[in-house]
């Protein structure tokens, strides 16, 4: 079940939101908790239990941590929450990599056991193992109730692809919350921003980078390679954020407040910037749980330097099991090590325009290495963006461009922050005017997002995958 889509939206939804107000407080999480086993079930029957295994694993550890003051027993209940999470996401996500790797390298023929992956089971394990890590750390209370602690593993506005929130986050709501009116209206409101950007502009404008991608890059001219890949940069991120605007907006709802996970991430000015608006939540779950730990920037110049390339190849590790996700972490890494070592400051001497051309060339040029199949698709597209393919443009380039000319510009508009103001109106209410507008405006939203899933289809998230 996507966000996108008819069943949740006319369906699931309204449903659960109506069981979820009309019930008395103390049911309200077992609620949240079955509502959430459903929504994943809805795609993901037999994974359910890898889901329930996760969530039993931590709540364990961390009741067994309350309870002993031997810094050994807790030290084994920590390790025992991660090394079984961690030993989830290698049998699912990575065993087939793994293999394919050692069968080529060695002339192996171990057998693949081709496990699908089940949704999402990169955040849900990262948001369950910050419990156990901070309640090893002292840093949160123990979560004695069962349901409660299910219903934040489990919770369906962020449970498939986040915000990765963690336990600290919303320790406090889970025991005690209430939604205001005001919580209301704002939650419907950023919901509906998200999923306009999900459905409006994010599809619109990633159907010209599928027809492009499908090309022949050997003879693809170098303005429809550079048009695809600006495609498909707007594309990830309408589609990413517009999800965590909806996971936000349903989080209000319910009475939640998630952190943010985006914050116009193409207008940075850096590599380092970038990182910092783009997936928030990510960049602050690895910079608590590894980067700090190995020792951050506290040490020498080389450890800082092992410790960022630590971080940035999970990082990409963390995206996908293959060669092409880890060194799209390694470019990043690499370039935020360079702009740590003094480039930055190179930078802010810079004219801002300079500054900017320069982080958007390093983030576009690291989508390549995102979005294509194979490191060989990678270098023979990145060839064709420079020249490789022959010819600079084409009639086939005019078309597509003609085709895409008005979403690309309302893409443009709205994630370089020229509609900033209009959507921070439209997920708050200060005024009279703007309440008699705003239901107007989500209103129009609802149902041009719903001709176009009625007439599209399936609408999944490129985040899915992760």
């Amino acid at each position: 079940m996507v966000f996108a889509g008819v069943e949740f939206l006319f369906y699931y939804l309204p449903i659960v939101m109506l069981v979820y107000f009309i019930s008395p407080k103390k049911f309200k999480n077992l609620i949240l908790f079955v509502s959430g086993l459903i929504f994943y079930a809805w795609g993901e029957p037999l994974y359910v239990c890898v889901l329930l295994l996760s969530t039993l694993i931590d709540y364990f550890a961390g009741i067994i941590m309350d309870k002993t003051d031997s810094t050994a027993k807790r030290r084994a209940c920590l390790i025992v929450s991660v090394v079984m999470n961690l030993g989830l996401l290698f049998v699912f996500k990575y065993s087939s990599f793994f293999i394919n790797t050692v069968n080529s390298v060695f002339g192996t023929s171990i057998p693949d056991p081709g496990l699908p992956l089940p949704i999402g089971i990169s955040f849900f394990t990262f948001q369950t193992m910050s419990y156990t890590i901070d309640r090893y750390r002292n840093k949160v209370e123990v979560q004695r109730n069962f349901i409660n602690f299910g219903a934040f593993v489990t919770c369906f506005p962020q449970i498939v692809a986040g915000p990765i929130v963690k336990y600290s986050d919303i320790a406090k709501e889970l025991d005690s919350r209430s939604v205001g009116t005001s919580d209301l209206s704002d939650g419907i409101s950023i919901f509906m921003c998200g999923l306009s950007k999900k459905v409006l502009l994010a599809n619109s404008i990633g159907d010209v980078w599928a027809q492009i991608k499908a090309c022949d890059y050997s003879t693809l001219p170098a303005a429809t390679a550079w048009l695809g890949i600006i495609a498909f940069t707007f594309q990830i991120y309408f589609d990413f954020s517009g999800y965590s605007d909806m996971a936000i907006g349903l989080g209000r709802m319910l009475g939640f407040h998630f952190p943010k996970n985006f914050d116009y991430p193409y207008l940075s000015k850096s590599v380092s910037e970038f990182w910092r608006r783009w997936h928030m939540t990510l960049g602050s779950w690895f910079k608590d749980y590894v980067y700090f730990p190995l020792g951050g920037s506290r040490g020498t110049k080389a450890q800082t330097v092992r410790n960022l390339l630590i971080v940035w190849f999970l990082t990409g590790l963390w995206h996908g099991a293959s060669f092409n996700f880890v060194l799209w972490g390694l470019w990043f890494g690499v370039l935020i090590v360079i702009e740590h070592l003094g480039f930055s400051k190179i930078l802010a001497k810079l004219p801002a325009a300079v500054s900017w051309l320069y982080t958007m060339l390093a983030v576009v040029l690291g989508w390549v290495l995102f979005e294509t199949d194979s490191l060989g698709s990678a270098w023979a597209y990145l060839g064709a963006m420079f020249g490789a393919g022959g010819a600079f443009a084409d009639s086939q380039f005019t078309a597509w461009l003609s085709e895409c000319a008005l979403i690309l510009a309302i893409c443009i508009f709205f994630a370089f922050g020229a509609g900033r103001e209009y959507l921070a109106k439209l997920g708050g209410s200060d005024s009279k005017a703007l309440m008699v507008v705003k239901p107007l405006v989500t209103g129009a939203l609802l149902i041009a997002c719903t001709a176009y899933i009625v007439n599209g289809g399936y609408n999944p998230f490129l985040y899915f995958n992760f």
